[in-house]
């Protein structure tokens, strides 16, 4: 798994080649595509096929058509904001990671249930931040982070210090990446 899972938001396909190569520019070699648009399944199928080198997900998955159609584009993990099981189900039994938001410890022991051990914890900031990031490992030791809402340059740094991250997750990155591409023309 990539340190850095950039949230990307594409509006038209068209977007797809300047977001991603400018993430590659900035040594981001992976993408969540967030099923928030209506050429989301399009633009997955589009990264996957010529961004071969990138890791190409899904995001805000919500239900168990999101997570078929993402797969059949070609998705390699999927993120959800919350957990569910439907989807946990359909990645498990294709072998996918699936990353569900899971801020509670109950939703973390429904996680667990389902033999998910990473999970994202979104939006981070609302829910706590690194502050509870370390309350909740306590109980589970075995689960890691990623993550989402809220991290930034300011405070990036702090959370991957601390052992239970997995990545990072966030629209910064796009930003960044895109910002760094311009300044460089």
């Amino acid at each position: 798994m990539e340190k850095f899972i950039p949230v990307v938001v594409i509006k038209e396909l068209g977007e797809t080649d300047k977001i991603l190569t400018a993430l590659k520019n900035n040594n981001i070699n992976c993408a969540e595509i967030t099923f928030r648009t209506a050429c989301a399944a399009e633009a997955i199928a589009y990264a996957s096929k010529n961004y071969p080198e990138m890791e190409i997900g899904a995001g805000t998955v919500i239900n168990a058509e999101q997570c078929e159609a993402a797969l059949n584009a070609g998705a390699t993990f999927i993120v959800s904001p919350g957990l569910s099981p439907a989807v946990a189900k359909i990645c498990n039994e294709k072998g996918i990671p699936y990353y569900p938001g899971c801020v509670t410890p109950t939703e973390i022991m429904a996680a667990l249930e389902l033999g998910i051990t990473t999970v994202k914890f979104f939006p981070a900031n609302v829910y706590g931040g690194l502050k509870a990031l370390k309350a909740l490992s306590a109980p589970f030791p075995q689960v890691k982070f990623i993550p989402t809402g809220g991290v930034d340059r300011s405070n990036i740094d702090e959370f991957l210090a601390f052992d239970k991250i997995a990545a990072i997750g966030g629209s910064f990155f796009v930003k960044e990446s895109l910002d760094k591409m311009e300044a460089e023309k």
